[in-house]
């Protein structure tokens, strides 16, 4: 993520060389190790309408199978996508290609963590899905659809899922290390309080197996900790409150805590290195929200399949869950419109859950067998569904701003992780606080 300048000349520049980038990132296959469709972006293939979508990290619509079976209910149509893996290289230039209103492609997933800002600043470029037949506010859960929703009523974006918080964890390591491998028993452990989560990681390293730490990364615990508050880094307001916020702080603390004790891999996630650790079974616990099975699953050697398990968290919270929005600039508007709203249908929710491990955003979709009877190749014949809704329904309603990506990445990847590098926890707070205001301009 490209710092923020004070001036507004320099602003200019930076938008400038953005807007350089955006236009390779968006118009053409992914370059930080994200995989695109083989097909060109265009209007038209062979007498079809091609419908293209912008998408970022693995959001699994193609491995589930429905870009295929759209295609098969509607001949004439062809899905082709562009995927960047970070969603930090992904989101800058789609923002600039929403001001300049242009470069855009048919369909653009937006994190949750800039769906505020684009509701906020670019709602005029984004079709309105509260107008397009078909669509029902009453299938999304009330909070999901109101994070797309503007003050005078337009909805610009349709949810695709949410995060709710679990632990998945090896149960070949934490045999090998003396822990309880049953998913309820494992819960118990941590059970109220993320502190008795570091209390098991010390259990885990007293007899961990060669080669291996507890979790994945700081930046990974910190999120799953912060991701059970109703308020982190904004105020119902709209005011900057991460600094002052005794919630943040404390997980931050508790993080560092965990690092100091060798509890955590020196890792940014979804890093090159990271990802290796994942083939090379190098950690015990991840912090994990439904998608994060996705992840490992797409990562992971094909021995792992089945040595995960999913526990509940220690506190109920989201981490992550997308939108997608039709921009209006798009070349095939109301056909986008059709698909977005097709593809997140309760139905095709549960399908994607089914396969990908993405929670769906619409309740009606809990009770469908694809959820309730839902079992994934990297955990098994655990039945995960119901860990997974049952987080859904008893998370906290988040506070979201317009900047919780930048403040949550500079926690993580420019604050917390120091501390597995010898820094103390106040030195990598102080260096998280000047990163994350410079780029806030305060």
């Amino acid at each position: 993520m490209r710092a923020r300048t004070r001036t507004a000349r320099n602003r200019a520049v930076v938008l400038a060389a953005v807007a350089s980038l955006g236009a390779g990132l968006l118009a053409g296959c992914a370059d930080d190790g994200g995989g695109g469709s083989d097909d060109s972006p265009s209007g038209d293939s062979g007498g079809k309408t091609t419908i293209t979508l912008g998408l970022f990290g693995t959001m699994g619509f193609k491995e589930a199978g429905l870009y295929a079976e759209y295609e098969k209910l509607n001949p004439k149509i062809k899905i082709a996508d562009n995927v960047i893996q970070r969603n930090e290289n992904y989101y800058p230039p789609l923002l600039n290609h929403l001001t300049t209103n242009s470069g855009l492609l048919d369909v653009q997933a937006v994190e949750v963590a800039n769906i505020a800002e684009i509701v906020n600043t670019q709602a005029d470029k984004l079709s309105d899905f509260s107008k397009v037949s078909g669509v029902d506010k009453s299938k999304w859960l009330d909070w999901k659809w109101e994070q797309a929703t503007t003050k005078d009523g337009q909805t610009i974006g349709l949810g695709t899922d949410v995060g709710p918080m679990a632990i998945c964890y090896r149960t070949d390591l934490f045999k090998q290390a003396g822990l309880p491998t049953d998913p309820a028993k494992v819960s118990e452990l941590w059970a109220g309080d993320w502190s008795k989560l570091i209390t098991v990681g010390e259990r885990y390293k007293a007899k961990a197996p060669k080669g291996t730490v507890f979790m994945d990364s700081p930046g990974g615990l910190l999120n799953g900790i912060i991701g059970s508050e109703k308020e982190k880094f904004y105020d119902a307001s709209g005011e900057v409150i991460y600094k002052t916020n005794p919630a943040v702080k404390a997980a931050f603390d508790l993080t560092a805590e965990a690092a100091e004790k060798g509890l955590v891999q020196s890792q940014t996630q979804f890093q090159p290195a990271w990802n290796s650790t994942i083939a090379n079974n190098k950690f015990a616990t991840i912090s994990c929200p439904p998608w994060m099975l996705g992840t490992l699953k797409d990562n992971s050697k094909p021995e792992a399949k089945g040595k995960w398990a999913v526990a509940t968290a220690p506190k109920s919270g989201n981490w992550g869950g997308s939108f997608l929005t039709v921009p209006k600039s798009g070349k095939n508007v109301e056909e986008a419109q059709k698909f977005v709203a097709w593809l997140t249908a309760p139905e095709q929710q549960a399908k994607l859950f089914k396969v990908q491990g993405s929670f769906p955003s619409a309740p009606a979709a809990y009770t469908s067998p694809e959820v309730t009877g839902a079992v994934n190749e990297m955990t098994g014949d655990q039945p995960i569904g119901t860990v997974f809704a049952t987080a859904a329904k008893s998370a906290p309603v988040q506070v979201i701003g317009p900047k919780d990506q930048i403040i949550q990445q500079g926690l993580s990847d420019n604050g917390v992780i120091l501390v597995t590098k010898g820094k103390s926890a106040q030195e990598a707070w102080d260096s998280a606080v000047k990163s994350i205001d410079n780029k806030l301009d305060q």
